[in-house]
């Protein structure tokens, strides 16, 4: 297929580097090491630039002052954001919206879309389940009391920015036909608790408890497969946030061998050092090719041998074993500073733990490939 990227999503590629160009990623210690050093809320500055540049409403429709792209554009600029590790909800809410435009009612999207292009209505998700293990949409579950009221209960963990943004998108299944559905909650509602949280980079998170929240049925989407079409935007996203965090690393690694001499000769001309760059650089070409193919995939519709998932199967197992390594051999090639808190290395080695994770072992998406293969043998 032609990687090729369009005039437009260009034009994104570019506006995003403009605006994350300001932002300073060893200006912020990491906060588990520092309390108190980083605020609890996200970079508003950075958030009201984000809407001015038209980076809110990327996925949106024109109706709603949006550039109507595709998630190629979104992953064009979460790469860049993740280079400067920008403290911004721009995944969620970016995925939260596209799924309420697909199909959310037209009252819904509204109310919500404008606003939220514009940067004034702030969406996370919820997509890590009770345990972080286990499906996302089996730790709530919805009962429909009425026509128009739905009642949740259940825990989601691990929720981002669940402090700040004003809602929460929140999978569930329902207890007749097992149908997953997502609900938007508001953060400040009767029956939403937050418990706070902590991430493996130190942000911020919180776990959502749910009793007997009654949620008007205009805030919930029952339609089928608006939760895989969420869970695949928020997946694919994360593994643009990995390239761009990875790229960023190799980058400084590369400065650092460049500069720092032993026996009289930069460190960057000893075989050992190029060798172990090389795969690294390898390995997030691998990593940019299989996240362009699931991206390609999952907003153009494209028919296939095998369902879209088995594309983003491949670009997770690319980037959660990548990025891993990608930052072990920084820390390794960087010596001594590698474990300075005071170095930026530090936070980003945190910060790719934390994408890691989030993505799971590569291990279970082989396995997942696995399934998807047998299900729709090639031959």
């Amino acid at each position: 297929m032609d990687f090729t990227f369009s005039e437009e999503q260009q034009a994104a590629l570019e506006a995003a580097k403009a605006v994350f160009a300001a932002v300073a990623p060893d200006a912020v210690p990491t906060p588990a090491l520092s309390p108190g050093a980083v605020a609890d809320d996200f970079d508003r500055a950075l958030w009201a630039r984000l809407a001015t540049a038209d980076l809110l409403s990327l996925l949106l429709d024109e109706q709603y002052g949006g550039a109507g792209l595709d998630p190629i554009a979104l992953c064009l600029v979460l790469r860049e954001s993740a280079k400067v590790l920008a403290r911004v909800p721009l995944l969620e809410n970016t995925a939260a919206n596209t799924v309420i435009q697909a199909h959310g009612s037209p009252e819904l999207k509204e109310e919500l879309l404008a606003r939220a292009g514009r940067g004034e209505q702030v969406l996370t998700v919820a997509a890590h389940g009770r345990t972080g293990h286990d499906p996302a949409e089996l730790s709530v579950i919805a009962r429909r009391d009425t026509d128009d009221t739905w009642t949740l209960d259940g825990v989601q963990t691990a929720v981002p920015w669940a402090y700040n943004a004003d809602s929460i998108l929140v999978p569930a299944h329902t207890d007749d036909s097992g149908l997953a559905v997502l609900a938007l909650v508001p953060r400040v509602h009767e029956g939403v608790i937050l418990a706070e949280q902590f991430s493996t980079s130190g942000e911020r998170l919180a776990e959502l408890r749910l009793e007997s929240a009654r949620i008007t049925g205009r805030y919930v989407l029952d339609a089928e497969g608006a939760w895989d079409q969420l869970r695949l935007l928020l997946t694919t996203g994360t593994c643009a946030l990995a390239l761009g965090l990875g790229e960023r690393v190799l980058e400084m690694t590369s400065e650092y061998t460049g500069k720092r001499e032993q026996f009289g000769h930069p460190i960057a001309t000893f075989q050992a050092v190029a060798v172990q760059a090389a795969d690294r650089y390898i390995d997030l070409r691998a990593m940019e090719a299989t996240l362009w193919q699931a991206a390609w995939r999952i907003g153009s519709g494209a028919a296939g041998a095998l369902p879209a998932a088995a594309d983003v199967a491949v670009a997770k197992i690319w980037a959660s074993e990548g990025v891993r390594r990608v930052v072990q051999t920084a820390q390794h090639l960087h010596g001594g500073f590698g474990a300075d808190v005071d170095y930026p290395l530090h936070r980003y080695h945190a910060w790719a733990k934390h994408l890691e994770l989030s993505l799971g072992p590569a291990a279970a998406h082989e396995e997942t490939l696995g399934d998807l293969l047998a299900a729709h043998p090639l031959g």
